[in-house]
């Protein structure tokens, strides 16, 4: 009789947790600004059972939809310190428990100091930089497996392949790093870049596991580095467990099914504009794969905004980059990032604003004299300047100047920073992951390359810089995404040429790395460059003079884009030189005497720290 019965309490338990597949989040924090947290419950036909929670924590809601499989119930954890509490779940005369644990919050957790234009940002693309752990490059969970000789498949970089060569990215003189997502994407090809993404709790096994990502961010900030969560708020992938079975029907936007987006993000201000151009813009769905987040319904954007705060404080994240900012509903976006900078006061969020237009970047940044015209604040504090990138992306080539050509070009867009809120709040950059590379589109000509890199490093905004680019990589975009997003040299066993090691660089590898190192640890003890005030003079035979100065310091930068020497009239730019005699050029080691007239070779820069 006594086996009989344990029998049936084992069988009975185990149909009991079967009843639940997922609980998200899977435990919360103590201590929160945001103390109420919803919790899903999702398991064959969990709706119809009754909800209780242990120690007294009060059920402020639940809510069921269509979906009898999904329950989301709402506890309020203020005042509630750190324990385990239970949830007991009934229909009729069988009930069950499951555990919900509130963990202690890192001190000061809320005040953590997050990027800013003390920075260098290097973004990666983790499945394309060091390969750590070759036993995770494929998993039995998920479809793709790897194959490092397809371009577009999967190539085995890792976590842990960042972890090992942290040091060379610090050495560089990067403080920060953005990588491309890294939670779960179980599509069936071409998942390596993760922007869809299948489990947004989940860190995908091929890179490592949610611990590995926890222990990069602890390596990190051992080494004063900062980490930056990619976080993708318009889209989930195809593959995601809820698109398989949906919560409600508006989860995602559907037209039924299928509507691809029309891409044209200005609908989200045009005041001519129609309301099925913007709702095509905002609800269309990016590509087939990539079903459109409704940001509108109230579960789906409390669902991403608690999904975002259990991740700073899982992994103890320094940052967000998300993407294609602009696509989301414009009224849940800005929703979504007032929570997390309510939440953290100090914590900075850099969109994607893919634009070509100063007042329309400006338009998404937090506080924007812009968007203040149509009552609209994003909130959003750092926006990507993509104007800026399409400069550097031609002006090089431009030898001789004209009224709209050369540098002018680099002037003109400085000119209307008096668009932006903060215009020190702004990610500049060369290039990135789904650009042309420029090293690809300067035919790895390294005078143009110490050019841009020098513009950059001495620029208002936070400086990022892609992958490689340091050791002259290129890549066409014309011929594929792959080509621009190609392996890093000595990152998996059996490289011959190991960039990551002075030793392993080649001759040519070694002058782009020693010029960008220079240039960026420099970089990063300058307050006058971080937050010094801009001057600039209006470009003057191809050459771009501008200064950044503070009460402390003044540093004159000078840009000769010119393929000849050119002399300047010093007595011009009296206004910044003031009573400085001379300069110390930071990139040639030179003095530099500031008396009537200064020289400067063809394609060359100066860097003078004024004396």
């Amino acid at each position: 009789m006594k086996k009989i019965f344990l029998l049936f309490l084992i069988t009975f338990s185990t149909s009991v947790v079967a009843q639940i597949d997922r609980m998200e989040p899977p435990f919360w924090y103590e201590g929160m600004n945001k103390s109420e947290v919803q919790v899903l419950f999702y398991g064959k036909n969990i709706a119809q059972n009754s909800v209780q929670v242990s120690n007294n924590v009060v059920i402020t809601n639940v809510t069921k939809t269509e979906n009898p499989n999904y329950l989301f119930v709402t506890i309020d954890t203020k005042n509630v310190k750190a324990q385990e509490l239970q949830f007991t779940f009934t229909n009729g005369k069988k009930s069950f428990k499951r555990n919900f644990e509130i963990k202690k919050r890192k001190p000061n957790s809320a005040l953590r100091k997050s990027f800013d234009a003390s920075d260098v940002m290097y973004l990666l693309m983790p499945d394309r930089f060091a390969n750590g752990n070759p036993n995770n490059d494929s998993s039995p969970e998920l479809q793709e497996k790897a194959n490092r000789s397809l371009p577009g498949g999967r190539h085995g970089g890792d976590i842990q392949g960042i972890i090992n060569n942290l040091d060379y990215i610090k050495e560089l003189g990067a403080t920060a790093i953005w990588s491309t997502p890294m939670c779960e994407d179980n599509d069936k090809g071409y998942s390596y870049h993760t922007y869809g993404q299948s489990d947004v709790y989940r860190i995908d096994p091929r890179y490592g596991t949610n611990e590995e990502y926890k222990k990069l961010a602890d390596e990190m900030h051992k080494r004063d580095m900062k980490l930056i969560k990619d976080y993708v708020t318009n889209h989930w992938g195809a593959e995601h467990w809820m698109f398989k079975d949906m919560p409600t029907y508006d989860w995602f936007h559907q037209f039924p099914g299928y509507k691809q987006s029309n891409y044209r993000m200005t609908t989200q201000y045009d005041t001519n504009g129609s309301k099925i151009d913007a709702k095509l813009c905002m609800d269309g769905w990016f590509v087939p794969s990539m079903p459109d987040l409704n940001q509108s319904n109230p579960l789906v954007l409390n669902y991403l905004i608690q999904n975002a705060i259990w991740w700073i404080e899982y992994a103890d994240l320094d940052g967000f980059r998300v993407d294609t900012y602009s696509y989301n509903d414009k009224e849940g976006i800005a929703k979504w990032t007032k929570a997390i900078t309510d939440e953290y006061p100090y914590f900075n969020i850099v969109g994607e604003v893919w634009m070509h237009d100063q007042a329309q970047i400006s338009y998404w940044q937090k506080d924007s004299p812009i968007a203040k015209i149509q009552s609209y604040n994003s909130y959003l504090p750092c926006v990507m300047d993509f104007t800026l990138h399409d400069v550097f992306g031609n002006v090089f080539y431009e030898d001789r100047a004209d009224w709209s050509n050369g540098m002018i070009k680099f002037y003109e867009n400085f000119v209307n920073d008096f668009l932006y809120a903060d215009p020190n709040n702004l990610l500049i950059f060369l290039e990135n992951h789904d650009t042309g590379r420029f090293n690809q589109i300067y035919q790895n000509d390294f005078k143009k390359y110490q050019l841009g890199m020098t513009i950059m490093a001495t620029m208002r905004g936070i400086p990022q810089l892609y992958y490689g680019s340091e050791i002259g990589m290129a890549g066409d975009k014309g011929k594929g995404d792959a080509d621009i997003r190609q392996d890093f040299p000595g990152g998996w066993k059996g490289d011959t040429n190991n960039a990551f090691s002075a030793s392993g660089r080649t001759a040519e590898q070694a002058k782009y790395f020693d010029f960008s190192k220079k240039v960026l640890n420099w970089r990063k003890n300058k307050e006058v460059i971080h937050t010094g005030k801009l001057t600039h003079y209006i470009p003057e035979n191809n050459v771009y003079v501008y200064f950044r100065h503070n009460d402390k310091e003044t540093v004159m930068v000078i840009i000769n884009n010119a393929p000849d020497t050119q002399k300047l009239n010093l007595t011009r730019f009296q206004e910044n030189i003031k009573s400085f005699i001379s300069g110390s050029d930071i990139l040639s080691g030179k003095t530099i005497d500031l008396k009537n007239e200064l020289s400067i070779e063809g394609k060359t820069s100066m860097v003078l720290e004024l004396k």
